[in-house]
């Protein structure tokens, strides 16, 4: 029998990094079910101007201040959000950042910035999230992930980390919640590439078409509805990964190499990425000296060939390590 879809009419939700890209399709999504919904960004006037554009009548849509890095920041956007539109139902850790470029020529600062940004963010919005949610014993928590956090994409190591670690922490949560008792979902997104800002110039894949930010707004709602844990976009992904699990090592990187999908970073046209990149070197002010951050781009650069894919991917389709969710 087939499970009915929740109702989500009236709900309340929050969503990080929602001034652009996926958060702001998935703000539209939830308004199009009824929902309210608190739009967080660090960049708080394009979050005013997203919120103006979705919700010209104002009343069902707030948007915010937020730097996800921060837990008194973090804390207080929840706590504005339940104060305009009542008690958390759901929360969407969207925010995070892509820099891109070989490993070996990442500089410290931009790697600690992915991480505080694109994990920590996600740990704290959880942990305050489950503040909320567990004393009423109800809620919804997702996590954006990629591709990349399921296999690591050359020219993406550090960003592929943390995907990783969003996938892992988010099963994790899932068995606490569950040894708790407590009726609390939490889903983790898992996208191709995404035509967005965070995705632009990088590299294609042979037989892959790139994701509008509303195919996987879509997803989430349906994540949503029907209590999805592991949100595979476009949904056959899910099933090339179990086919592509079975394959010998050697196989499954040979497929990658063919379908160019270990390209699709480590190939990116850097001059397309130069505006994304800056806005993202900028985009955590606890680390800001003053100068632009010391940005990978240069390393990438090289004429020298990026390294071949080491792991672990290997689908018919080729799952491409994108990443490219538009976060932040």
């Amino acid at each position: 029998m087939a499970k009915q879809p929740r109702i989500l009419a009236g709900h309340t939700v929050a969503i990080t990094g929602a001034a652009r890209g996926i958060g702001r399709a998935t703000a539209q999504a939830c308004l199009r079910q009824g929902m309210k919904v608190a739009i967080g960004d660090l960049d708080e006037q394009a979050a005013r101007r997203t919120a103006a554009d979705l919700d010209p009548d104002g009343g069902r849509v707030a948007a915010l201040p937020l730097d996800v890095t921060e837990r008194a920041s973090f804390a207080a956007f929840l706590d504005e959000a339940e104060g305009r539109f009542g008690p958390l139902d759901v929360l969407v850790n969207n925010a995070g950042i892509m820099q891109i470029g070989r490993f070996i020529d990442e500089d410290d600062l931009t790697a600690r910035r992915m991480i505080d940004i694109n994990l920590h963010g996600v740990i704290l919005g959880c942990k305050l999230a489950l503040e909320r949610m567990i004393p009423r014993d109800r809620g919804h928590i997702v996590n954006i992930s990629s591709q990349a956090g399921k296999f690591g994409a050359p020219g993406g190591a550090t960003y592929s980390a943390t995907k990783h670690a969003v996938v892992g922490l988010t099963e994790a949560i899932r068995g606490e919640l569950r040894l708790m008792g407590a009726h609390i979902d939490v889903s983790y997104v898992m996208p191709f590439v995404v035509n967005t800002e965070l995705g632009s110039g990088l590299g294609e894949a042979r037989g892959m078409n790139n994701l509008e930010p509303s195919e996987v707004a879509d997803a989430i709602v349906e994540a949503l509805q029907l209590g999805i844990v592991d949100v595979w976009v476009p949904k056959r992904a899910k099933r090339n990964n179990q086919l592509g699990a079975l394959l010998p090592r050697s196989l499954s990187e040979g497929m990658v190499r063919m379908m160019k999908a270990d390209r699709v970073l480590a190939g990116a046209d850097l001059s397309r990425r130069r505006d994304y990149e800056l806005r993202a070197s900028r985009s955590e002010p606890a680390l800001e000296s003053g100068e632009p951050a010391p940005q990978i781009a240069s390393g990438a650069r090289s004429a020298e060939p990026a390294p071949e894919a080491a792991g672990g991917v290997a689908e018919v389709e080729a799952q491409v390590p994108a990443g490219a969710e538009e976060q932040g």
